[in-house]
C-alpha cells in the first residue's frame, strides 16, 4: 500500500488568520462504523466530557488533545452521518456544528473527516461534502492497517490531490498516525475558511456526485488482488438465519451466566468490606443518630447498591467486546425480521439494545430512525429492555431464592437471569406488536445498515469505556442514591416512638406509616410494607430500591450484611417471584420519562409510559404471586 505524504502545504495560497484566544475547535465528523469515536477515545483519552446541545436531548462530547508542537486542542466528537442532507436529529446536530448554525456551538477552526480504509466508497462522498463547506479539512484514513491487511491498495498522495485535503492514515485502537494527525490539525487551525459552495443537492447533483467519488475511488483505490475470504466465511456463519441465531442466543446466554460467574469474588469482597466499615463505625461511635446514620444511612444503603457494580462492569464488558469486534451489526441484521414482526423498524434494534445499558441512551438513539411514527414506537418499549438498574434488583432477589446449583450443566441463577432478559425482549416486542397495529399503523421502511469490519478490540479503548461507564455509576451512587438513602433513614428513624410502644420502633416511623398506607394496593400482589417504601424511592432510580429495603431493614434492628438472607426470612418465594415480575416491567425512572418528554415535545407520551407500565406491573406480579402460592410457593 502507498503510505506517501499528505496534501501539500500551500500557505501562500491561503488567507491565514490571528490564532484565537481560547483552542483552536476540531471536528471529528465520520460515518457510523468508522471508528471516529475510538479515535476520539484515543486523542482526548479520559480527558473528555459529556452535555447536551442547547434545545435538543443530542449529546456533545469533547476533549483536549496536545499536538507534537504543543498546542492545546479542543475536539468534538459529532453524531455519525452519511451526508449533511441530514434526516435525523442526530444527523441535524452534525450539519449544523459544521455550518456554524448553533449559536450554543461555535463553527469548528478544523473538520477531521474520519472514513473507513476498507470501505472508503462510503466516506468519499461525505469527504466531498464537508471540502464544499470550506472550513480547513483532513481526512483521517482510520482502519489502515486492517486495509493493508486485507490486501487493498491506496494511493494516499493520489487520493490527496483528487480530494484537495490532507490524507492521514490512522489506526485509532492501536494509537497509530495520531501524532501525525494532530500536527497536521495545528498546522490549519490558524487558516481562514473559504466560502462555502455547499447546499441541499437535488437529484442531478447527486447522481454527479456519486458518480464523482466512484471515479476518485477507481482512481486512488486497487482492490486487492485476493480478495479477503475470512469476513466472507466468518458472515457465511454469524448471518446465517438458523446458525447464526443460535450462536447469537448462544452468546447472550454466556453473558448472563458471566454476570453470576465471573463477578461473585468481587462482590464478596466488596460486601464484606462494607459489612466491616458499618460495624467498625457502630464501634467507634456507639449507639446514636450519628452512628445509625452513617453505618445504616450511608454505608448500608449505598454499600449495597456498588455491590452489584462488577456484575454490571461484567455485562458493559461484554457489550463493548462484541461492538468493537463488529458483531453488533450484524445481531442487528438477525435481529431485523423479528423487529419487523413486532411492527418495527430494523433499526430499532440499535436502541433497544442501548436501553439494556440504560432506557435513557436507548430512548435518545431511537433518533437514527427516519419516520416519526416508528421512533415513536421503539421509544414507547426502549424501557421494557432490562436496564442495568434492574441488576441490583434481579441478582439480590435471585440469590436469596434461587439455589446456587447447576441444572444440565448450567448456572440455576444464571438461567433465571437470562429468563428474565428474555421476558423483557419478548414483552417488548408484544407490547410494538399492539401498539402498531392499534396506534400506528401501516408498514416499516426497509432496513439498509453498513456492515463493519471484523476488528480485533484494543485493550486500551475497552478499559476506558469500562472505566467511563463505571464512574457514571459511582456518581450517581454518590448523588442520588447517595442523598435517596439519607432520606430513608430519615423516613425510618423518625418520629420515635412513644414511651413504651410495643412492636418494632420503625412502625412508628414516617416510612412505616407510608408503608402501611400502602399495604392494602400492594397485598394482592405479595408485597409488604416495606417494599412499598423501597418503591417509592425507586420512582428516581431503580437500583435505590435495593438500598432502601437495606436501610428499612437495618433501622428495623436485621443484619445489612446478608441483606439476602434477611428477605429470605421475611418473604415467602411467591413474594420474591412476584417482585421479579414487578421489575420486568416496573415503571421507569423519572430521568428516562424526563428525556422521553423531551424526545416527544409532548407530556403525552411519557404519561401513556407510566400508565401502560405499571398496569403491565401490577397485572404480572398479581398473575405470578397467584399462580406461585397456588403452587406452594
Amino acid at each position: 500500500m502507498t503510505d506517501a505524504g499528505v496534501f501539500p502545504d500551500a500557505p501562500n495560497q491561503e488567507p491565514v488568520r490571528p490564532k484565537p484566544d481560547s483552542m483552536p475547535r476540531v471536528a471529528l465528523v465520520g460515518p457510523p462504523n468508522c471508528g471516529k469515536t475510538a479515535l476520539f477515545n484515543a486523542l482526548t483519552g479520559s480527558r473528555q466530557k459529556v452535555a447536551n446541545y442547547a434545545g435538543v436531548t443530542v449529546e456533545r462530547k469533547e476533549g483536549a488533545a496536545t499536538a507534537p508542537n504543543g498546542e492545546r486542542l479542543l475536539i468534538a466528537d459529532l453524531p455519525g452521518t452519511y451526508s449533511l442532507r441530514a434526516r435525523s436529529p442526530d444527523e441535524e446536530v452534525t450539519r449544523d456544528v459544521v455550518l456554524g448554525r448553533l449559536t450554543d456551538a461555535h463553527p469548528p477552526d478544523v473538520v477531521v473527516c474520519v472514513v473507513d480504509a476498507t470501505n472508503l466508497r462510503l466516506g468519499l462522498r461525505l469527504a466531498q461534502e464537508l471540502k464544499a463547506v470550506g472550513r480547513p479539512l483532513v481526512v483521517a484514513l482510520n482502519m489502515h492497517d486492517i486495509a493493508m491487511r486485507q490486501g487493498i491498495d491506496i494511493d494516499i498522495a493520489r487520493l490527496s490531490v483528487e480530494l484537495g485535503a490532507p490524507i492521514v492514515p490512522t489506526v485509532a485502537v492501536r494509537r497509530g498516525g495520531l501524532d501525525a494527525l494532530l500536527t497536521e490539525v495545528a498546522r490549519l487551525a490558524t487558516r481562514a475558511p473559504a466560502a462555502s459552495t455547499w447546499h441541499v443537492p437535488n437529484v442531478t447533483e447527486l447522481r454527479a456526485e456519486h458518480k464523482e467519488a466512484d471515479r476518485i475511488f477507481k482512481a486512488a483505490v486497487t482492490p486487492p488482488k485476493r480478495p479477503d475470504t475470512w469476513t466472507g466465511k466468518l458472515d457465511g456463519v454469524l448471518l446465517h438465519p438458523v446458525a447464526g441465531s443460535a450462536i447469537l442466543l448462544l452468546v447472550l446466554f454466556l453473558m448472563f451466566q458471566a454476570v453470576f460467574t465471573w463477578a461473585t469474588p468481587a462482590m464478596e469482597l466488596i460486601d464484606g468490606g462494607f459489612s466491616a466499615l458499618a460495624e467498625g463505625i457502630k464501634a467507634v461511635l456507639g449507639d446514636g443518630l450519628l452512628s445509625s446514620l452513617l453505618a445504616d444511612g450511608v454505608v448500608a444503603g449505598v454499600g449495597s447498591i456498588l455491590v452489584f457494580l462488577p456484575q454490571i462492569l461484567t455485562l458493559f464488558l461484554f457489550i463493548i467486546l462484541l461492538e468493537d469486534f463488529g458483531y453488533m451489526a450484524r445481531a442487528a441484521f438477525l435481529m431485523d425480521k423479528l423487529m419487523g414482526g413486532a411492527g418495527l423498524h430494523g433499526r430499532a434494534f440499535i436502541p433497544l439494545l442501548s436501553s439494556f445499558a440504560c432506557a435513557i441512551p436507548g430512548v435518545m438513539a431511537a433518533r437514527v430512525i427516519d419516520s416519526k411514527r416508528d421512533r415513536l414506537a421503539t421509544i414507547m418499549v426502549a424501557p421494557l429492555m432490562t436496564c442495568s438498574a434492574r441488576i441490583p434488583v434481579y441478582t439480590l432477589v435471585i440469590a436469596a431464592f434461587v439455589p446456587r446449583t447447576s441444572v444440565w450443566g448450567m448456572n440455576l441463577q444464571g438461567l433465571v437471569m437470562f429468563s428474565l432478559y428474555a421476558a423483557g425482549v419478548v414483552s417488548a416486542l408484544l407490547v410494538a406488536f399492539v401498539m402498531r397495529r392499534l396506534i400506528w399503523r401501516g408498514g416499516s421502511e426497509p432496513f439498509l445498515m453498513e456492515l463493519p469490519a471484523y476488528k480485533r478490540p484494543d485493550a486500551k479503548n475497552v478499559i476506558l469505556n469500562l472505566w467511563l461507564r463505571a464512574k457514571v455509576f459511582l456518581t450517581r451512587a454518590g448523588t442520588i442514591i447517595l442523598s435517596m438513602m439519607v432520606l430513608i433513614w430519615f423516613l425510618s428513624t423518625f418520629p420515635a416512638p412513644p414511651p413504651g410502644a410495643p412492636g418494632p420502633a420503625i412502625d412508628y416511623s414516617l416510612a412505616g406509616i407510608i408503608g402501611h398506607w400502602m399495604e392494602p394496593v400492594l397485598l394482592p400482589i405479595g408485597f409488604n410494607w416495606q417494599i412499598g417504601v423501597a418503591l417509592v424511592p425507586g420512582m428516581a432510580a431503580r437500583e435505590v430500591a435495593v438500598g432502601a429495603l437495606g436501610t428499612v431493614y437495618a433501622v428495623a434492628g436485621d443484619d445489612v450484611g446478608t441483606l439476602g438472607n434477611v428477605l429470605a426470612s421475611h418473604w415467602s418465594l411467591a413474594t420474591a417471584l412476584s417482585l421479579l415480575a414487578w421489575y420486568v416491567f416496573a415503571p421507569q425512572c423519572a430521568s428516562t420519562l424526563a428525556v422521553v418528554k423531551r424526545e416527544t415535545n409532548s407530556w403525552r407520551w411519557p404519561v401513556i409510559m407510566f400508565v401502560y407500565m405499571i398496569t403491565l406491573a401490577y397485572l404480572a406480579s398479581f398473575l405470578t404471586y397467584t399462580v406461585a402460592r397456588h403452587f406452594g410457593g
